[in-house]
């Protein structure tokens, strides 16, 4: 499990494809792998992967067919950077929401309106998964944890606001209209959505 509040942007180094797995390799900022073991939880730009090597400030992580299916991280690139997040342990603060690390869609940025010192970023998602999106709910986007403000169900798009730490900390400073980002939704949204549309389904079939 994972907050949403990340915590380093870390580098590809290499990503080798071998028959249907590919593994991919970081470089995170000094210190960040400190104490982990194989076999740990990282978010990857909001998708839990397990740690399969780790030496200095570099770790290995494989990525099976349905991650690659499901994720941005079938684009990554020697060079790009993402969003990394330890996982979650007992007594820590929450400071986003609780992440699972397993993604739902991928976004695309439509527009991104820039001010001084902020950004206002639209993502448009598959029209199936809008209803699961509310203006002030959360939403994990990349791994992390963001409060929504404005929804356009028409055109099956939302609205983020993004503040200059965000923007300093994530991969989002730099992000272009047209990126693909990782969208994780609410799961207790979610439940509430599927129950009461089971509900109103079976009172209108008796």
């Amino acid at each position: 499990m994972f907050t949403g509040i990340v915590q380093a942007q870390a580098r590809v180094a290499e990503i080798v494809a071998r028959g249907e797995v590919v593994t991919a390799r970081f470089v995170f900022p000094q210190g960040f792998l400190s104490g982990v073991a194989i076999g740990a939880s990282i978010s990857i730009h909001g998708c839990c992967l397990t740690v399969t090597h780790a030496q200095g400030d570099e770790a290995l992580f494989d990525l099976v067919p349905e991650s690659l299916a499901r994720t941005s991280l079938k684009t990554l690139k020697a060079g790009d950077l993402v969003n990394a997040e330890r996982s979650l342990k007992f007594g820590d603060e929450v400071g986003g929401h609780i992440l699972s690390g397993h993604v739902d869609t991928v976004a695309t940025i439509v527009r991104q309106e820039r001010f001084e010192h902020s950004r206002v970023v639209t993502f448009q998602v598959p029209s199936d998964l809008i209803k699961y999106i509310f203006e002030k709910g959360y939403i994990g986007v990349n791994g992390a944890s963001l409060t929504i403000t404005q929804v356009d169900r028409a055109a099956s798009t939302f609205k983020i606001s993004l503040i200059p730490e965000t923007l300093a900390k994530t991969t989002f400073g730099a992000a272009h209209e047209g990126d693909l980002a990782n969208i994780e939704i609410d799961r207790t949204t979610q439940a509430i959505v599927d129950t009461v549309e089971r509900v109103l389904m079976n009172r209108k079939d008796a």
